[in-house]
């Protein structure tokens, strides 16, 4: 069982699906009171420095969770040494990441996201950009739900570990 002291989300541009994911974490984290650091990257390098987009905080907000202060950046090599989990939103995130990758350690440190939220019909968090509220309220449903059951997982891990 690897300690997790890091988790990174990723999708593509760093401003809909990925800062909704941290800000998310980060909540769920505090509620169990896991110190676990969160960030969130892009795979491209469409938006570095900027917030997120708008609609991504306005549906963010509306759901409880502030991601407004949170700025893009873009994915790099160093983020597989500097964190323990990277969660990517889609399987061409992933490949991305993949190809970045140095080692079979590298690549053992990303997952898609939705493979914490068995059961569902997904398998990708669908990119809501050019969509309507909806798709953003869908994407905040479907990332809440996974990062609760991560941080429900990642409670019973260091339980266990206090023992």
């Amino acid at each position: 069982m690897v300690e997790v002291n890091n988790i990174l989300m990723v999708c593509l541009g760093n401003i809909c699906r990925s800062p909704v994911a941290e800000g998310i974490m980060k909540n769920r984290l505090d509620h169990y009171n896991l110190n676990i650091a969160v960030d969130s990257a892009g795979t491209s390098n469409y938006h570095p420095g900027e917030n997120p987009d708008l609609r991504s905080t306005k549906n963010a907000l509306k759901n409880g969770i502030d991601i407004s202060n949170i700025v893009a950046r873009q994915f790099k090599v160093q983020d597989f040494d500097n964190f323990d989990i990277i969660y990517v939103m889609d399987e061409q995130n992933k490949i991305d990441v993949l190809n970045l990758s140095r080692n079979d350690t590298d690549k053992s440190k990303v997952k898609l996201m939705l493979t914490e939220l068995p059961g569902t019909s997904y398998k990708n968090v669908p990119d809501p950009y050019f969509g309507d509220e909806a798709g953003f309220q869908l994407v905040f449903d479907l990332l809440s739900e996974a990062c609760e059951n991560v941080a429900q997982r990642l409670k019973h891990q260091k339980t266990l570990q206090k023992k």
